[in-house]
């Protein structure tokens, strides 16, 4: 395994839209080893999720997990989950107003609305079909990881920019009245 590097804004690879992989390419050996560095990735970024694009390569795979991050302490935990050439569609109405970061946009944070239930369809790392609900908290979580695969970072869905703070002004102005409603969610959808 290896920690791969992680492309930031401006990098014209995150604009890109991944293809989709089959499963014989899936199999292969290269491709399983990327899995296991795209894993280890974002476990030493310490990132909830990575989109295999955020490190240079532009097919469709991301890795969610929350394990008592570091970076988002209010995000309750989630098993480690890969989703190859997932398809995400809401099954609500209704969202909620996020306060997201990333990996790819160091030290900046802002306010996106995301919706509180999605389906997601997808294969495993093993080419098996997946095919499951995930609501609050987490759901935003699914979706941030997905709009990577689509050459979409969360400053595209920014609801007003005078949301953006650094991370210092986040934890300082901003962390205490999200964190408020980040519990109500987890409360209201167990996730």
């Amino acid at each position: 395994m290896a920690i791969r590097k992680i492309a930031t804004i401006g990098h014209p690879i995150l604009r890109e839209t991944t293809r989709k992989l089959t499963k014989e390419e899936l199999s292969s050996p290269e491709l399983q080893a990327f899995i296991d560095d795209l894993i280890e990735t974002m476990h030493d970024a310490n990132g909830a999720g990575l989109a295999a694009n955020q490190v240079y390569e532009p097919v469709r795979i991301c890795a969610i997990e929350i394990k008592n991050n570091p970076r988002y302490p209010y995000k309750p935990n989630y098993p480690l989950t890969v989703l190859v050439n997932p398809e995400v569609t809401p099954t609500t109405e209704e969202t909620f107003l996020n306060f997201e970061g990333c990996l790819s946009v160091p030290n900046l944070r802002g306010e996106v609305y995301r919706f509180t239930g999605v389906r997601v369809r997808a294969w495993d790392r093993h080419g098996n079909d997946l095919d499951f609900e995930v609501k609050g908290l987490t759901a935003g979580t699914f979706q941030h990881e997905c709009d990577h695969l689509d050459g979409k970072v969360f400053l595209d869905r920014v609801h007003d920019t005078r949301s953006l703070t650094t991370w210092a002004d986040f934890e300082r102005f901003h962390q205490a009245k999200f964190v408020e409603r980040a519990k109500a969610l987890v409360a209201k959808y167990g996730s």
